[in-house]
């Protein structure tokens, strides 16, 4: 009798999308308990933002529904229960921590690589796109962060990210986080339990 493929959700997100924020702090332990595997996507957001004519986030366009979002958020990490600052800056860039995510996205460290990277952006109000501040992460996981840092910023691994993104965009992706359940999509936050359980459904 054949048995069936693991449940496997693939997950693209952005450290600067503060809606990532909520599903990077919460996606490793709810797909844990529902024995569907994770497939981090890390990508670029900005040169998706920009083929529709946007400069920077619609939360910054958009006065009111920037003033919205904050509001949301601050409502949602009380649901969550995870901490919350609203960043003075948004959003960040987050090149370098997304080339080393991309990087380790099949290695164990991953999830709390990126909840590192989430905590100093959403949490502390820190800069992330710096080798410091990627270092520090990496560093207080026990990893070698010399190493990675260089790994992520050589010359053959710099387009991936590149492509990566152009990959989100040949799938219709249209901002962060966004998953996929083979050729199921779902955007946002609040789809990621039901992208879980479609995941679950669809492999049994």
């Amino acid at each position: 009798m054949h048995e069936p493929n693991p449940p496997v959700l693939d997950f693209w997100y952005e450290f600067g999308s503060n809606y990532s924020y909520l599903s990077v702090m919460r996606i490793e332990s709810l797909a844990a308990a529902r024995g569907v595997t994770v497939r981090w996507r890390p990508f670029l957001l900005g040169p998706i933002f920009r083929e529709f004519g946007w400069s920077t986030s619609p939360f910054v366009l958009q006065k009111e529904k920037g003033a919205y979002v904050w509001r949301d958020m601050a409502r949602l990490c009380r649901k969550y229960h995870l901490p919350w600052r609203q960043p003075t800056v948004f959003p960040r860039p987050a090149v370098l921590p997304l080339r080393v995510a991309l990087l380790g996205a099949d290695r164990p460290w991953i999830g709390e690589f990126s909840r590192r990277i989430m905590q100093r952006n959403f949490v502390d109000d820190r800069e992330i796109d710096t080798p410091d501040a990627v270092s520090d992460a990496l560093r207080a996981l026990a990893l070698p962060a010399e190493a990675i840092l260089a790994e992520a910023q050589a010359v053959d691994h710099k387009p991936r990210l590149r492509r990566q993104t152009e990959e989100a965009r040949a799938l219709g992706i249209f901002g962060a986080p966004t998953f996929f359940v083979a050729d199921e999509m779902f955007w946002g936050n609040d789809r990621l339990d039901d992208a879980l359980d479609f995941a679950v459904a669809r492999g049994q």
